[in-house]
């Protein structure tokens, strides 16, 4: 059995709370930026569109690397019925961690892949198109989900520049009949207000510490520690 430990980056997320208009090169002056958020409510009268991308470091069991994999896909929201979809999921994976990564393995089976977002997302049945070993492309649907819950859920318990953490994590859970899977503590930051597409935008960060991972495939098992 082989044992890992994994490391996910992960973008962050941007919330849309005021917006101002861009007249050719003239800064924006705002007089006081928030150091709190409200309670902010999602509002998507149109498709939104978003480039996930998570990277993994692997680690052996005294902390030296061995290879890195990204995994990038986009993901559009807001479709009718609150569906979402998924199109060009790419997986590239190196053995030597200094190294570049190619062009990847486009995954075709998730292509177009629809569906409403539900805590029903850990079971078996939303994936029926997957084999037991697209692990990485089952990560890559939970982290979007979960950037989602903890921008939206939490965005009124937020303030800037201090650590704001989530005191119910759920504890141990199955994913989708491949292993199993446990937080020990989450965190999320406020960490700064910024400027996107002529809004003001806060940029929000969170972090899932020494997560206890185990998983059991037909092609593999690995068991270990996971931070992102």
């Amino acid at each position: 059995m082989k044992t890992t430990a994994l490391t996910i980056i992960v973008t962050g997320v941007c919330l849309f709370i005021n917006s101002a208009p861009l007249f050719g090169q003239h800064a924006i002056k705002v007089k006081n930026f928030p150091d709190s958020l409200p309670n902010i409510k999602l509002k998507e009268k149109t498709p939104q569109k978003y480039l996930m991308t998570a990277e993994y470091f692997n680690k052996d069991i005294y902390g030296n690397l061995f290879g890195k994999i990204k995994v990038t896909g986009e993901y559009t929201r807001g479709l009718d019925s609150g569906y979402v979809c998924w199109n060009n999921v790419i997986i590239a994976q190196v053995n030597n961690p200094v190294e570049s990564y190619g062009e990847g393995e486009r995954q075709d089976y998730i292509e177009n892949f629809r569906y409403i977002p539900s805590p029903d997302m850990l079971e078996e049945s939303y994936f029926q198109e997957f084999n037991n070993d697209n692990v990485l492309s089952r990560n890559l649907i939970w982290d979007m989900r979960a950037i989602e819950e903890y921008a939206w859920n939490y965005c009124d318990s937020l303030q800037l520049n201090k650590t704001y953490v989530i005191q119910d994590t759920g504890g141990s859970f199955d994913m989708a009949d491949i292993g199993t899977y446990a937080h020990t503590t989450v965190e999320v930051d406020l960490i700064g207000i910024t400027m996107m597409n002529s809004k003001l935008c806060a940029v929000i960060e969170y972090r899932a510490l020494d997560n206890k991972v185990e998983l059991n495939t037909d092609m593999f098992k690995s068991k270990g520690s996971e931070l992102y």
